[in-house]
């Protein structure tokens, strides 16, 4: 599992941040996704990294630009998760 850090450009309001998740649920499979226009990011959850390119592909028709992507491995915190 990896997770994803999208910085975006564009998200100012809530509908902002629905339109990019459903944008990028529907491009791909994803485990996870939510959006933060105050943060200007997305963070993904998938099984596999998704590359740059397709991520700017997916957004670009939606008006919203993909500024970077950071990538890292995704752990699960549970609920009684200590540290």
């Amino acid at each position: 599992m990896v997770q994803m850090t999208l910085k975006i450009d564009g998200m100012q309001c809530g509908m902002c941040e629905s339109h990019v998740n459903d944008t990028l649920r529907a491009a791909f499979p994803l485990k996870k996704v939510s959006s933060s226009h105050s943060k200007g990011e997305t963070v993904l959850v998938t099984a596999e990294e998704i590359p740059e390119d397709a991520l700017r592909r997916a957004l670009e028709p939606t008006g919203y630009k993909l500024v970077s992507v950071q990538t890292a491995p995704y752990v699960k915190r549970g609920l009684f998760h200590r540290g």
